[in-house]
């Protein structure tokens, strides 16, 4: 299990990407560092990078992750974008969205990075690792 933090200063995104088996600890360890960096950058947008993930997260998990109020500020006004390729993947991440709409109204699933920089309206963004 592995993840870094990337974040490209120009278009103020925190790239989180996440390499080896999702369960449910790593995925509160990675949620909760996220939320870190996320704090530290005032990012305006951040990607969740899952291409590289084996999912075994539990369903129950992250409906309870879901339903818990973001730490962020302003959820209703900066963008996340999860980027989910596998279909179990898809599914998972789709789940935490509905179940969690009201308290992350601009969180959205998508497939690839394209299509997360496209909904970001970014182009050849410059991520620089963080520590």
């Amino acid at each position: 299990m592995g993840y870094q933090f990337q974040f490209d200063p120009v278009s103020k995104v925190l790239l989180a990407r996440f390499e080896g088996r999702l369960t449910d600890e790593s995925m509160g360890e990675f949620y909760h560092a996220g939320l870190k960096h996320w704090a530290a950058t005032d990012a305006r947008a951040v990607i969740s990078d899952y291409s590289s993930a084996q999912w075994a997260v539990s369903g129950e998990f992250l409906r309870q992750l879901a339903n818990e109020e973001p730490a962020i500020t302003n959820p209703g006004e900066r963008p996340r974008l999860v980027v989910a390729p596998t279909t179990v993947g898809f599914g998972l991440a789709r789940m935490f969205q509905i179940v969690g709409e009201r308290r992350r109204p601009l969180l959205k699933v998508v497939r690839t990075m394209e299509e997360a920089y496209a909904e970001l309206d970014i182009q050849s963004p410059h991520f620089e690792p963080l520590e």
